[in-house]
């Protein structure tokens, strides 16, 4: 994975088909509901961190906690070791659907809006550079509002593709 610096101003991680996976805005914004946007590939969230917390490790330093809605992701264990930390991954109800917060040891804790796994290419860019764009204090509701009207325009073929991959590899679990 690598990290770079976009033209608009995000930082974003790359799979190995250069598709971006993670937009966080550069600085935070106050009014916002969200810092970013990370596109998972599937639903195990230890798996997902693996490749997601060394590209954070590097912007915010240690992290100690990831704080997650139970009904998105598979089943998760209390603590999971990434890297060479253990971080303590806590599963609530109460958490906004569709965003995962990460907390460093110092510092201001990073809210990010998930991108369903499965979603298509141009529609998870599209999504990532709504929430993390500076000038943007759109909910996360209304963010993952324009990605299904999108795939509704377009027949909803990209949407329901993407909810049926995230509900078989566990994505809503039943929890």
């Amino acid at each position: 994975m690598t990290l770079q610096t976009t033209r608009t101003g995000t930082d974003r991680y790359a799979t190995s088909a250069d598709r971006p996976r993670l937009r966080i805005a550069h600085e935070k914004r106050h009014s916002a509901v969200v810092d970013g946007a990370w596109w998972p590939q599937g639903g195990d969230l230890v798996t997902e961190l693996t490749e997601l917390l060394p590209v954070l490790i590097a912007r915010l330093g240690p992290i100690h906690r990831v704080i997650y809605h139970l009904d998105e992701w598979a089943a998760a264990p209390g603590k999971a070791t990434i890297g060479d930390r253990r971080i303590s991954l806590d599963g609530y109800r109460h958490m906004p659907t569709g965003t995962v917060e990460i907390r460093p040891l110092d510092g201001a804790p990073l809210t990010l809006l998930v991108v369903p796994p499965g979603t298509g290419a141009e529609s998870a860019d599209a999504l990532m550079s709504a929430a993390a764009d500076p000038g943007k204090t759109a909910t996360v509701v209304d963010l993952l509002a324009g990605l299904t009207s999108a795939a509704a325009e377009r027949g909803g073929a990209e949407i329901g593709g993407a909810e049926q991959r995230w509900e078989s590899e566990g994505g809503s679990g039943g929890y």
